[in-house]
């Protein structure tokens, strides 16, 4: 009996929408379901989308999850299933940051490559809704900002105090677009672009890189803010 092809798996638990993707060979095999209970539809999820490509738990044989920043269990989710899985299966674990992931997309985009030959000193900047008028920030400089929780006056001020050109990726509240946030002030990136794609995850999960340091967790701290507001 011949052995199983050994299957890598793409998960993104960080945020309301379960992302799963699945390469085995040539082909991709991808699954979503939104919904905050994940730790309860996780697995039956992962199942049923194995079972489409012919394949089971032990044939997972490398784990690339985004590691933050987002939801405190989401992020726990695939923390928790990928040890398990490097500790019982020997699977190799890497893992990026939903700054990073939209970087890669955002830098093969053909309408970030025309910018930036109109614009080459311009930087990319990521930003995401985070919690009630909060948000996150991560800066892709020559000094690569550490990411930030901001509130959204401070995200603002972060924003205006930038020199260099600004093409903005990431989303709002509800994974709506930053248009109505920021305006016209600066280029924004087509929405598209600033929603996570199976197909990336699967193409960084092939950079080494990304194994280093792959069950730490971006958490972020918090901007200050009033409790029961």
């Amino acid at each position: 009996m011949q052995n199983k092809q050994p299957v890598i798996l793409a998960m993104d638990s960080s945020n309301p929408l379960l992302l799963l993707g699945i390469k085995k060979g040539e082909k991709i095999y991808k699954s979503q379901r939104r919904g905050i209970k994940q730790e309860q539809f996780f697995l039956p999820a992962l199942q049923k989308l194995l079972a489409k490509a012919d394949a089971s738990l032990p044939d997972i044989k490398h784990i690339f999850f985004v590691r933050g920043p987002g939801r405190f269990t989401g992020i726990r989710i695939s923390l928790t299933f990928a040890s398990m899985m490097q500790a019982l299966n020997g699977a190799r674990v890497s893992s990026a940051t939903i700054f990073e992931i939209l970087q890669t997309q955002v830098h093969h985009s053909q309408a970030f490559i025309r910018w930036q030959q109109d614009h080459p000193q311009g930087i990319l900047a990521v930003v995401l809704h985070a919690f009630r008028e909060e948000y996150f920030l991560q800066l892709f400089n020559s000094e690569n900002a550490t990411p930030m929780w901001l509130s959204k006056e401070e995200l603002l001020n972060q924003l205006a105090k930038q020199t260099a050109p600004l093409y903005v990726a990431g989303m709002d509240k509800e994974g709506q677009s930053l248009q109505t946030l920021l305006g016209d002030k600066y280029r924004l990136a087509p929405l598209v672009d600033s929603h996570i794609r199976v197909q990336t995850l699967l193409e960084m999960a092939a950079n080494p890189v990304y194994e280093k340091n792959a069950l730490e967790p971006l958490y972020l701290k918090p901007a200050r803010f009033e409790l029961g507001q």
